[in-house]
């Protein structure tokens, strides 16, 4: 902004809880993009994406009536046909839709897939959390091995790994099956029958209809009164049981450092068995990164064969914040050369010089209404320019032009000829 202009307050501002992303964010994002389709193709997961608008029952149906994300978050309106039209909220439901909607279970299992984009919630935005978010995510249909199951927590490992993230908490669990769940249902509501009094509002609703996202809760009053109910661990069968310990002790096997935590149900109510979190100290309250586990029955509610699936979600605004938090070096792309103009042959001559250098692969940068010359060398040393060019009336008429290296201040000439030639530039 030049700097005889004065700011003016915005007309126009964005909606509350949503944010754009500015140009000096986006090395972050795509650091992630790139790291996030790395470890999908080193773990063969194709691509897929879906709409971001579905029809609303799929998220009932899918993520259940009873959790906070259809209660209270979505984005549901009627479109001009007067159907019930959401914005997607999460990414698994559209996934498994686009499975059994494209027959995908014909092909060989497992089938593998990975997806990036937006997705949309009404919640209270904080740190790391917004309205529209953007998520990375995989989901594996097909096998029901614990073997599954590890793998995909290796993988998550070895992508924040690649963001040189270590100091991160992996917490898994249990939460059973439709065999064993309901004993444990019957426990929860016997330990909280005498305590619903002190629970929120929320979780005087949930005691009825879903009582395990009591557990989920973070109001301080309800994760003091769950202190000592009992532990889902505790109640699986035969089964999960046998199917959880072989998923710990793989993680042993590939030396991933974990918690049992025992009240982590997930706040989806699709989840079987395997649930995970992976969490930081340095998102405050809202600490989660990545979540996911297990869901082998959505596929046939869905309408599907009988599908065994995993997956997780990667909130990219909460990696974004991580990294910046620990002070990674990331900077916005800066152009190898910026030409500066005196002159309107000149300018004119600096737009072909720079069209020559970008059909060949080197970023470059111009100089604009009719700047000083001063002007122009401190825009191309605040873009982080390696060089300048130099180009005035002299230079037209010599054939020669000056540059100058802004990292070591060495200059000197070169013919405009073969200033494409010009090896500083390929270094």
């Amino acid at each position: 902004m030049p700097e005889n202009q004065k700011e003016k307050s915005p007309s126009f501002q964005a909606p509350k809880g949503m944010h754009d992303i500015l140009p000096e964010s986006w090395p972050l994002f795509e650091k992630l993009y790139k790291a996030s389709k790395e470890i999908a193709d080193f773990y063969n997961f194709s691509r897929i994406e879906t709409p971001i608008l579905e029809n609303v029952d799929l998220f009932v149906r899918g993520i259940g009536e009873a959790t906070d994300i259809v209660e209270k978050e979505m984005y549901t309106f009627p479109d001009r046909a007067d159907r019930s039209i959401t914005l997607r909220p999460e990414g698994t439901a559209p996934v498994v839709r686009s499975y059994i909607e494209n027959h995908l279970y014909n092909l060989p299992s497992p089938q593998k897939f990975f997806y990036s984009g937006p997705m949309f919630r009404y919640e209270r935005p904080q740190k790391g959390r917004f309205r529209q978010f953007y998520q990375i995510g995989v989901e594996a249909f097909g096998a029901a091995e614990p073997k599954l199951d590890a793998e995909i927590i290796s993988m998550l490992k070895l992508f924040l790994e690649r963001l040189q993230l270590r100091e991160l908490k992996f917490e898994v669990n249990s939460i059973g099956c439709e065999k064993c769940r309901p004993d444990y249902k019957k426990a929860l509501v016997s330990f909280f029958s005498g305590k619903v009094a002190g629970l929120c509002p929320d979780c005087n609703r949930r005691y009825s209809n879903n009582p395990l996202r009591i557990l989920d809760c973070k109001n301080s009053a309800c994760a003091e009164l769950r202190k000592g109910s009992p532990k889902i661990t505790d109640y699986l069968c035969g089964e999960c049981k046998s199917h959880f310990e072989e998923f710990l002790s793989l993680l042993n096997s590939l030396n991933i450092s974990y918690i049992i935590n025992s009240d982590m149900v997930r706040g989806l109510d699709y989840y079987t068995r395997t649930t995970f979190e992976i969490t930081s100290g340095h998102l405050g309250a809202q600490k989660t990164v990545a979540a996911g586990g297990r869901y082998d029955r959505l596929v046939e509610e869905f309408g599907g064969p009988a599908t065994p699936a995993i997956g997780f979600a990667i909130g990219m605004e909460r990696l974004v914040e991580i990294l910046k938090a620990l002070n990674s070096d990331f900077c916005i792309s800066a152009p190898k050369v910026f030409i500066a103009t005196i002159g309107k042959d000149a300018s004119d001559q600096g737009l072909l010089i720079a069209e020559k250098l970008r059909s060949k692969g080197i970023q470059a940068e111009l100089g604009y209404d009719n700047a000083s010359l001063k002007s122009q060398l401190r825009r191309a040393d605040k873009l982080g320019a390696s060089y300048v060019f130099i180009i005035g009336d002299d230079e037209l008429k010599s054939g020669m032009i000056k540059w100058k290296n802004l990292k070591d201040s060495s200059q000197g000439e070169i013919g405009i000829a073969a200033i494409s030639e010009f090896e500083g530039l390929y270094r």
